[in-house]
């Protein structure tokens, strides 16, 4: 099979269309974590630790004079730590959205084992492969 037989496959199955979603909600979510650590919750550290803007903290390793401005090459640590913590945000938040899932696919599982259990006519067996159906469409 060529590569271009593969990509048809690839994107026939809906694999491409759910991983651009995913890409576009995972953006998006972004944003707002974003907005969330810098806007929200660096201001009041900053506060707490002398009313500096957190962002904006920094070591300056060869200070420049220029139009009456500080500059010059800086590691930006206050930066850095915004994004230590978006990134935890995003790993807490992505933790439960996993365990969740993994609830909502147990429970499915156990319901089908009740089905299962239960079978004792033939509605009984295809109500049973309904919700394997349901479930393998879960999974997969």
């Amino acid at each position: 099979m060529g590569f271009i037989d593969e990509l048809k496959q690839f994107a026939a199955k809906g694999n491409a269309v759910d991983m651009a979603v995913g890409i576009l909600v995972g953006g998006a979510f972004t944003k707002v974590v974003n907005s969330i650590v810098s806007d929200m919750l660096m201001p009041p550290i900053g506060v707490l630790i002398g009313g500096t803007d957190f962002s904006q903290l920094k070591v300056v390793l060869k200070s420049v004079m220029k139009d009456g401005v500080e500059t010059g090459p800086a590691i930006n640590y206050g930066k850095f730590i915004n994004v230590c913590v978006e990134f935890a945000i995003v790993v807490v938040c992505a933790f439960i959205v996993v365990k969740l899932m993994n609830k909502i696919i147990a429970l499915r599982i156990s319901d089908v084992r009740a089905a299962v259990d239960g079978i004792q006519s033939a509605a009984d067996l295809k109500k049973a492969a309904a919700k394997i159906d349901d479930l393998k469409k879960m999974v997969d």
